[in-house]
């Protein structure tokens, strides 16, 4: 039986990316298999469908970090048919088939249940970004940044885990500040609850070892200087999460800030976090996320449109979160 899948090949140095009708017999190995409903594009996907940073590492694949459907059978123990689930990153797009397709196998410990008030696209609107948002939203709290110790600031705002961030922390009680280079954005990011919106270049060039003051937490998805920035601007006792290089994967930095400021770089891995943290990362999500402020982070579009959008993604021209239905 053939379903509909987006499918990355190689040829020479070339990759191209195409709808295919896809045989089940194709499928990898696993105990669980799940008719997808949604996936969604994230930053990562878009560089594995242009080549970047060599994310697929096995040709021919369906690419695709993430998907949410349901569970059409199992032999995984907790995983039953009919359960509503989702799927984050692991192996998929890298070594095993991903979300872009109507149809999933993989193993039952690389999923998680929807839980309650998601339904299976809300699920997508959330993806990686969002869940890395709040691995990052987690990663300020265990470092004791509660929201009366100051600012938090949260760059590549306009992006997905900008957007869902800002979201978290505003309704969390924070005082959150968006750095951006769209500022003709800045009314979304006020909406989803920036109180502040400043220009990305004041962070992107080559700054100062440490500088005064400024926040007490940064969520960073965009690396190389602009990290370095922040860090030099932390406040005492402040915690930065590094979860993303849309600038660049380099860091040229002191240890300064580390030493003088006790500042804390606290390093976000959403690819294989074990299973404790991602259920503890879902069930604060189904608790803080505003639901009406992430259907204004999203848009849907079809598995055809996926190769165009990824392509604005990586061109930085995406405002928050893209939904992939897999059968439109």
């Amino acid at each position: 039986m053939t379903f509909k899948a987006l499918l990355t090949t190689k040829h020479g140095d070339k990759l191209s990316t195409d709808v295919v009708a896809f045989e089940d017999s194709n499928l990898m190995p696993g105990d669980v298999t799940v008719a997808v409903e949604y996936s969604t594009v994230n930053y990562k996907d878009a560089a594995a469908l242009n080549g970047f940073g060599d994310v697929i590492k096995q040709f021919p694949l369906i690419p695709g970090i993430d998907f949410a459907g349901t569970v059409e059978t199992s032999s995984y123990p907790g995983i039953a048919v009919g359960d509503r689930v989702v799927a984050n990153s692991w192996g998929l797009s890298q070594t095993h088939h991903g979300g872009y397709a109507q149809k999933a196998r993989l193993s039952g410990e690389w999923l998680v249940k929807i839980p309650e008030p998601f339904s299976t696209r809300d699920a997508m609107a959330i993806g990686t970004a969002g869940y890395t948002a709040m691995l990052s939203v987690l990663a300020l709290e265990h470092g004791g940044i509660t929201p009366d110790r100051g600012d938090i600031l949260v760059t590549g705002a306009n992006g997905g885990v900008g957007s869902i961030a800002i979201a978290l922390l505003s309704d969390l009680g924070y005082r959150v500040i968006a750095s951006t280079g769209r500022l003709q954005e800045a009314d979304y990011l006020r909406e989803l609850g920036a109180a502040e919106v400043i220009d990305r270049r004041t962070l992107s060039e080559p700054g100062q070892p440490i500088s005064s003051e400024r926040w007490a937490g940064v969520i960073d998805s965009v690396g190389s200087h602009t990290l370095a920035n922040v860090l030099a601007q932390t406040k005492y006792r402040g915690v930065v999460t590094a979860c993303g290089l849309a600038q660049g994967f380099d860091l040229s930095t002191s240890v300064l800030p580390f030493i003088l400021r006790n500042v804390t770089l606290a390093g976000i891995d959403s690819v294989n976090a074990p299973q404790s943290v991602r259920l503890e990362a879902w069930s604060r999500l189904a608790r803080d996320l505003d639901l009406k402020k992430l259907a204004r982070t999203t848009k849907v579009v079809g598995l055809a449109e996926v190769p165009e959008i990824a392509n604005l993604v990586l061109e930085g021209k995406i405002q928050g979160r893209t939904v992939v239905d897999v059968n439109a």
